[in-house]
């Protein structure tokens, strides 16, 4: 009979916030499975368990999650844990997941502590509809695009941000996304806690004047607006930017894609109202 994969949610700072299910099945599995074994050490050593750990990360991913499915095929129970938080957000331990449920191995989550959440729930921010993103691509080309495909989206976007990216990502978001509410979260239930509300600019420029720049970062913005009705007659708006330059066909296709209508609804319907 197989045994079992727990999906362990550990603290993101404070050591107290682990729930008591999770320091007993983290006593009791034959294996640990950390991204860190030194900082699971941390924890473990804390709350006086002394299971055997196995490091799992991104780098032995899949040479590692093999090597577990077949101990835990072989009846072992085994705990997957992260640095912080709950695993695979973010983190490592998809693919472990994904072999231990197509090898017929029980996949348990073990809820708790989330950056995203915690964050979420102290900004302000709406929280009927949210998006979750993780960290931006380091590179601005790249940063610039995934902002760019967020910026209609009518839910608070929820990002990470390491702390030598925040500014050039604060930069980003005010020129892509505008002057929309923003909320920095940094090193969420460790001493140093603090949120910084504003504008991405202005909070950007509170980062900036200071001596360093330290600690984990999670950035909320707020949703897009919906832009107003544009009630102009369609020919009037036709108009507008044929003098403006621009070609009619081109000036047709623009009015199209901002009324959501055919190019050929806009050409009859302007024609009408001459």
């Amino acid at each position: 009979m197989p045994g079992r994969l727990y999906v362990v949610a550990t603290p993101i700072g404070n050591l107290e916030d682990i729930t008591y299910r999770a320091v007993r099945v983290l006593g009791e599995v034959e294996l640990i499975a950390c991204e860190d074994t030194r900082q699971t050490r941390k924890l473990l050593d804390h709350y006086g368990i002394s299971r055997p750990t196995i490091s799992y990360h991104e780098h032995n991913e899949a040479q590692r999650a093999a090597e577990l499915v077949d101990r835990m095929r072989a009846g072992a129970s085994l705990a997957l844990v992260s640095d912080a938080g709950m695993p695979l957000v973010s983190d490592p331990g998809y693919r472990l997941v994904r072999a231990a449920i197509e090898a017929g191995v029980p996949v348990e989550p073990l809820p708790g502590p989330s950056a995203a959440l915690a964050a979420l729930a102290a900004a302000g921010l709406p929280t009927d509809h949210f998006h979750f993103a993780g960290f931006l691509p380091p590179k601005s080309g790249q940063r610039s695009k995934a902002l760019e495909a967020l910026k209609n989206e009518s839910a608070t976007l929820i990002f990470y941000e390491a702390p030598h990216r925040v500014l050039e990502t604060l930069e980003a978001i005010a020129l892509l996304l505008g002057p929309r509410p923003v909320v920095v979260a940094r090193e969420l239930t460790k001493v140093h806690e603090e949120f910084l509300r504003g504008t991405a600019a202005e909070i950007r420029a509170q980062l900036a004047a200071r001596a360093s720049i330290k600690g984990e970062f999670t950035l909320l913005v707020g949703k897009a607006v919906a832009p107003a009705p544009d009630d102009t007659p369609i020919g009037d708006a036709v108009e507008e930017l044929v003098r403006g330059g621009v070609a009619r066909m081109d000036a047709i296709k623009q009015v199209a894609r901002r009324r959501g209508l055919s190019k050929r609804e806009v050409y009859d319907l302007a024609l009408r109202e001459r």
